[in-house]
């Protein structure tokens, strides 16, 4: 009989150690939960360029990037900021663009907008735009439904049609 109790005994035994295992099991889900909210971070947050800092060169960024100084070259970012105080000459590429400063150049995205201290010299080929009172904008304004796609294939065959379409009628004269 005392066999028997022993038997028993160290079954519930077991069976309590199983338990604490489970909950072990669940507090290392816990760190790997909170490993998850610190992905977000990973979401880095808009690279800032100050005003004291002047760029000679091109720059490019599958994240965002807020411009306060000069820029001597081409940016191409998901969201681009144009700080007020900021000077980019070279051509801006970026799904978002907000102008608030000024751009010398072309300016491509999917979302552009000027607010009322911008000032842009280029052409704009958007998606969409807005253009606050007050901006100061010189050049072309052309609506386009893919301008980081199409903005880079149709200088080539425009320059090509030309080019064909007078070649064939001096032959057939």
């Amino acid at each position: 009989m005392f066999s028997k109790s022993r038997i028993n005994e160290p079954g519930p035994k077991q069976a309590e150690a199983e338990k604490p295992k489970a909950p072990e099991a669940s507090s290392v889900t816990k760190p790997s939960s909170d490993f998850v909210p610190s992905s977000p971070k990973g979401k880095a947050s808009a690279s800032v360029l100050s005003s004291d800092l002047t760029v000679v060169g091109n720059l490019r960024t599958t994240g965002d990037i807020q411009v306060e100084g000069t820029v001597e070259g081409d940016i191409r970012a998901h969201l681009l900021t144009v700080g007020e105080s900021a000077t980019i000459r070279g051509e801006i590429v970026a799904d978002d663009i907000v102008v608030n400063g000024r751009v010398i150049g072309r300016v491509r995205g999917l979302k552009v907008r000027l607010t009322s201290t911008a000032r842009v010299e280029g052409d704009i080929i958007h998606k969409t735009i807005a253009i606050e009172s007050g901006a100061h904008f010189e050049g072309s304004v052309q609506r386009q439904e893919d301008p980081l796609a199409q903005g880079r294939t149709t200088p080539a065959p425009t320059a090509a049609a030309p080019a064909a379409a007078p070649t064939p009628k001096p032959d057939e004269l």
